[in-house]
């Protein structure tokens, strides 16, 4: 285990409220994808619920009920891939568009915690608009874009 490990958030905003007939395939499917993501190699955890004031008054989309955040941590940027795009997820990712809006911006973002670190809601939502305001740097990255964690930068290693 390294000092670091890969966090990643990715945001998208329903076409409809998740109570909707229009959603209600991707809702259902939910648990079973953030199942498979927890028993997935080199997962580390995921944001449950972070509805905290502070967060939704720096970013007031956290309020809109059809606004969707995922956020988690992973021993690795290879072990996130693999869950992203070799597993059952690909499924429902593949279907994205019969649910989501066209994002307007940027919807992912990764970025290195100290090993043991949890991002908040308003952290990772920073980083999307590091990565919008900025591009892609060390400190929010994405997997077009890869950068090493901070441990293997100053040893050199390229991504």
């Amino acid at each position: 285990m390294t000092g670091y490990q890969l966090a990643q958030i990715n945001i998208g905003r329903l076409l409809a409220p998740r109570h909707s007939p229009l959603v209600a395939d991707f809702v259902d499917q939910l648990d079973e994808m953030n199942a498979l993501a927890e028993r997935s190699p080199g997962f580390v955890w995921r944001l449950v619920d972070d509805a905290e004031p502070a967060a939704v008054a720096a970013h007031p989309e956290l309020a809109d009920e059809k606004f969707q955040l995922n956020c988690s941590v992973w021993e690795s940027v290879e072990a996130l891939w693999e869950y992203a795009f070799r597993s059952d997820h690909l499924r429902v990712l593949s279907r994205r568009r019969e649910w989501f809006e066209r994002p307007d911006g940027p919807h992912q973002a990764l970025w290195w915690v100290p090993a043991g670190h949890r991002p908040t809601a308003a952290e990772a939502m920073g980083r999307i608009a590091r990565l919008r305001d900025h591009g892609p740097g060390p400190d929010a990255f994405t997997f077009r874009d890869r950068h090493p964690a901070p441990e293997a930068r100053a040893a050199g290693v390229r991504v």
